[in-house]
């Protein structure tokens, strides 16, 4: 891995750290001696840019999240985790997404998991282009109480950026997912336009009518970015939209859980983290959240796309009117599923990695009563 110290400073401080904490587990860095993580290791880095954003907050944030972090005591985990530092914000904001955008290619390309803790939610945008340049096809689930699509003839915001990763070319984007959305919140053509590509959106009460439905739908991501105003303002007191309604806190850390636990998703950013007078309350929040992401990816089981599908129950469900039959995949050792969806072999390999979607026992069940699962068909869908 190439040298990434260049990038970072503003380097955490175990001091308070107790026995059996978090903090006594975490490598920090500091400007005389930078240790670059080693492969399959979790690392955390800090982007305070908001310079796109119309959020308030300065590096107080960064301090306040550690703090409450390094105290939270160490679960059984074995898998090493570094605080690499704090990316300035660069002279120009452009600057900072280069910075964002070498660092999470370099990380991703040594299978190191870096967690992101930004800054607005337009630093998702390098996160993707990290991928790009590594020439890989990706899922984004973003959780977020608006889709943030924004207008493709102005600049890129914290409110605006999923229309700039659609228009690049080339595109690398497989599937965008909405978790969490609220409805007069969002315009109906932006919808309609989810709806075109065949991507998925999942309201506020879609989660709380079916709580289940999360757990496949961020085992499909490659990449999660986490607005923290989709949790309500009761739980998250800098909600910068001053929301009564959004994710409950512990609704938040089951989400993280989720996406430890997932083995196709490799990075991860929460963003538009604003600074309130609770502010030990929210850091609180944040670093709780981090804790139940950790919490997954040291019980992460090699599932699929890290295992071989060889290995699974194979089950086969025909329905009426369909000429091929739905093929589900049950892990041996997890018990979660999957559906494989057939694609046209001139694509080669460049979707093989979403070739399996990540469904439930629900899905198998329904299929079995001749209902054919809507995710499989939208998948199909881009495939052909």
């Amino acid at each position: 891995m190439k040298d990434l110290s260049i990038y970072f400073s503003d380097f955490g401080d175990k001091s308070q750290s107790s026995p059996g904490s978090l903090g006594e587990f975490i490598n920090v860095n500091n400007d005389k001696h930078f240790e670059l993580p080693g492969k399959f290791e979790i690392v955390i880095l800090f982007v305070p840019e908001y310079r796109n954003s119309d959020l308030r907050s300065d590096k107080a944030y960064i301090q306040a999240i550690r703090e409450k972090l390094y105290v939270l005591k160490k679960g059984d985990w074995k898998i090493p985790i570094t605080d690499l530092g704090v990316i300035q914000p660069g002279e120009s904001v452009q600057d900072t997404y280069t910075a964002v955008k070498d660092v999470v290619t370099e990380l991703v390309k040594n299978n190191v998991f870096p967690i992101v803790v930004g800054g607005g939610q337009d630093l998702t945008v390098p996160i993707f282009e990290a991928y790009q340049s590594l020439e890989q096809t990706v899922n984004i689930l973003d959780v977020d109480p608006q889709i943030d699509m924004g207008d493709p003839e102005t600049g890129i915001s914290a409110n605006s950026w999923i229309n700039k990763i659609l228009m690049m070319k080339p595109n690398y984007l497989f599937n965008y997912s909405i978790l969490g959305f609220q409805s007069y919140l969002v315009n109906q053509n932006e919808l309609d336009l989810i709806e075109k590509l065949f991507f998925d959106a999942y309201r506020l009460g879609d989660f709380y009518s079916n709580e289940r439905m999360v757990e496949p739908l961020v085992r499909n991501a490659d990449i999660l970015s986490f607005d923290m105003n989709a949790v309500r303002g009761s739980d998250y007191r800098g909600n910068s939209m001053e929301m009564p309604h959004g994710f409950y806190g512990e609704d938040a850390c089951r989400i993280m859980r989720y996406a430890g636990l997932s083995d196709k998703l490799t990075s991860m950013g929460i963003f538009n983290f604003q600074e309130s007078d609770q502010l030990g309350f929210d850091a609180n929040l944040a670093a709780q959240m981090i804790w139940y992401f950790i919490e997954g990816f040291n019980n992460r089981k090699r599932d699929y796309p890290v295992g071989s599908k060889s290995s699974y129950t194979k089950y086969s469900v025909s329905i009426d009117n369909f000429k091929s039959e739905i093929v589900f995949y049950k892990s041996d050792k997890s018990g979660r599923w999957w559906m494989e969806v057939p694609y046209p072999k001139i694509k080669g390999a460049k979707f093989q990695r979403h070739l399996l979607v990540p469904c439930d026992y629900e899905d198998y069940k329904n299929a079995l009563t001749n209902e054919m699962p809507n995710l499989w068909w939208r998948t199909f869908e881009k495939l052909s």
